[in-house]
């Protein structure tokens, strides 16, 4: 892995790949040469050995145990219902929705079954799409489906047509009435231009450090004039918003009456209101791109 951490892909490939040699059922062997495949866009070879994750300990609490079989991408779906499942965040969700105009056209009826909290921004995004919050209780005894299909391995099945497409249109459908409004509290706020930021994850373990930038590395967009920044961060951000202040003589307004973890109609409202949204990767650079707004991503 840490190989992999310094782009060392090659050297990691050989590594995993003698370990395999060692012991052909090393499940984080197969996983994490899945990962070095993919960064080297590999895309079919990585995403088949990604179906390993399933053989990991950090998703035996995703699975689900349904009677009715998995679609293997092959069984044409022209007279069949298709049920969706998220397995990850709902970040991977969100983006892994950009897909879902693909596989919904291949099916008779698609359900999709998500996170409660995104379901009516997904519904309202995806009118031809049955969106459900998840109820696991149920697994064992339904029947309303014939086939079942993780998230996270509709690119695997799809890539014919993913391949044949450069990139996927913004896909989310804010409520337009909570645009309106969040436009008019911006207005009160300050002048435009209005810019969203959001600096890091609620999970700023070593391994996914590399994704956010740190602090100090926002001193030049902070110097930007006559601009106002909007807060996006959705966790622990009071003590950083103080920080900014002092330390960059900066203010950066947040909504205090809006949740941004739970509430994510809003958000995705409050996205599209704003002129610009500049983040690190989280969730809420899906949501922003998901909704037209121009997006910037901060990296190392």
């Amino acid at each position: 892995l840490s190989l992999l951490d310094q782009d060392k892909i090659d050297e990691a490939k050989e590594l995993f790949k003698r370990v395999i040699s060692y012991d052909k059922e090393n499940v984080l062997a197969h996983f994490n040469l899945g990962q070095a495949l993919l960064k080297q866009n590999f895309l079919k070879e990585g995403l088949e050995l990604y179906e390993w994750r399933w053989k990991l300990p950090l998703f035996f609490s995703q699975r689900r145990n349904f009677s009715r079989p998995i679609w293997d991408g092959k069984v044409l779906l022209n007279s069949k219902r298709l049920l969706l499942w998220s397995e990850q965040g709902i970040g991977d969700t969100l983006s892994w929705s950009s897909y879902l105009p693909i596989i919904s056209s291949k099916a008779n009826h698609c359900i999709l079954e998500c996170q409660e909290k995104i379901v009516p921004l997904l519904q309202r995004s995806f009118p031809n799409i049955e969106v459900k919050p998840v109820k696991k209780e149920l697994d064992s005894t339904r029947k309303d489906f014939d086939f079942h299909l993780p998230m996270g391995s509709l690119y695997k099945n799809l890539l014919p047509e993913i391949n044949k497409k450069n990139k996927t249109k913004p896909c989310l459908v804010p409520n337009a009435n909570r645009v309106n409004y969040w436009k008019r509290r911006l207005k009160d706020v300050g002048k435009g231009p209005h810019i969203g930021i959001s600096w890091k994850s609620s999970d700023m373990s070593p391994d996914r450090i590399q994704n956010y930038a740190p602090l100090c590395k926002w001193r030049p967009i902070f110097e930007i004039p006559d601009v106002t920044f909007i807060n996006l961060q959705y966790k622990d951000f009071e003590n950083d918003i103080t920080m900014f202040q002092k330390e960059f003589k900066v203010k950066i307004h947040n909504f205090g009456d809006l949740d941004h973890y739970n509430n994510i109609e809003d958000v995705a409202a409050l996205c599209c209101a704003l002129d610009i949204v500049v983040s690190v990767k989280m969730t809420v650079p899906i949501i922003s791109a998901g909704v037209r707004t121009k997006t910037n991503l901060v990296n190392w």
